[in-house]
């Protein structure tokens, strides 16, 4: 890790412009849908913004020497000597399940990287250890982004509406990414975002919450290797066409199922897929799993949670908690993005 200079900043993005007109190259933004921090480099030394500091919290973050745990120091003058660990280490979170109703009405909408809209589907996060958002691009056209990676333990994006062309790390040439398509981004894979239509929708759901976002300033996509069975951190990408797709039955009765195969992908970590009825139906069941969303692709449902009943409607979500008892009942022709982590 190369020396970080802290520097407080109150405006993140017109910052990063100024830096990088003098040469510098971001390398890290984070958390991606609400910027807080960014790391440059350039010249020999690397400058850190952080939102959260104040003036007088300007410093040092250095790498801890070996057999050193990290510490922190303020010296006389204020300033601030940080020494971190370098590592991939990924710090996650004791998950902290709670039963969500997000609507989508009157919902709060903030601007995240590369301009995007984020509605936050889990405010609370699960305790830091799960995102859900629901992104969105009004209006279409080419978008400012570049070759990126995350670290992270999950992150999967479904296409709820409109289409996006994409290009992904060693998987060929850019491709329309369209309404009803998935697909599962491994840890590190390199990919952008090129183009998308108007009225873009999408649901990004990611572990840990918080996770870095990293700039690959080197590679260039594609990068002419079609490679789809590549290893990128124990799991495969997975890009899931909703043409031609075949259902099975689901544990409730009058529902389908459409597995987009994610479960194989990431060694059963999660499994991810379109819940579909054509009629009225109803089903009943205890949750038990670390994370369950369902967002309403389609058509109303009612929940019922330990006798209290919510009513959904399109593009409202709701995350079940475990241990508590739910019924589903559709009130006609249904469809719903569900996600599950075991």
């Amino acid at each position: 890790m190369m020396p970080e200079f802290v520097v407080p900043c109150a405006q993140l993005e017109p910052t990063i412009e100024w830096f990088e007109s003098l040469g510098f190259r971001m390398q890290l933004i984070t958390p991606a849908d609400a910027p807080a921090v960014a790391v440059l480099d350039g010249f020999g030394a690397a400058v850190r913004l952080d939102t959260s500091l104040s003036a007088g919290d300007t410093g040092l973050r250095l790498h801890a020497p070996a057999g050193t745990a990290p510490s922190r120091h303020v010296g006389p003058n204020g300033t601030v000597v940080e020494f971190v660990m370098d590592d991939d280490a990924l710090a996650l979170p004791d998950n902290q399940p709670q039963f969500v109703i997000d609507r989508h009405n009157g919902a709060d909408v903030g601007i995240g990287r590369a301009g995007m809209q984020y509605r936050d589907l889990v405010p609370d996060r699960h305790g830091g250890r799960w995102i859900a958002s629901h992104i969105s691009i009004p209006v279409g056209g080419p978008v400012p982004d570049y070759v990126h990676h995350h670290h992270i333990r999950f992150q999967m994006i479904f296409c709820h509406a409109g289409w996006a062309d994409l290009v992904y790390e060693d998987q060929g040439p850019p491709f329309r990414f369209s309404a009803g398509d998935c697909v599962l981004q491994p840890p590190h894979i390199r990919h952008q975002v090129l183009e998308t239509s108007d009225a873009f929708e999408v649901v990004e759901i990611g572990s840990p919450a918080v996770h870095d976002t990293l700039r690959d300033h080197e590679l260039a996509l594609p990068t002419g290797v079609v490679d789809p069975e590549r290893d990128f951190g124990g799991q495969t990408f997975v890009w899931h066409q909703a043409a031609g797709d075949t259902a099975e039955s689901w544990r409730f009765e009058g529902f389908s199922f459409e597995d987009f195969g994610i479960g194989d992908a990431t060694g059963g970590l999660g499994s991810v897929g379109t819940v579909r009825t054509d009629r009225g139906s109803t089903g009943r069941f205890e949750a038990t799993e670390e994370f369950v969303l369902w967002f309403i692709r389609s058509g109303t449902a009612t929940v019922i949670r330990n006798g209290e009943a919510h009513e959904l409607a399109a593009r409202d979500s709701v995350t079940l908690a475990p241990g508590d008892h739910y019924d589903l009942h559709a009130d006609g022709p249904l469809e719903f993005l569900e996600v599950r982590v075991p």
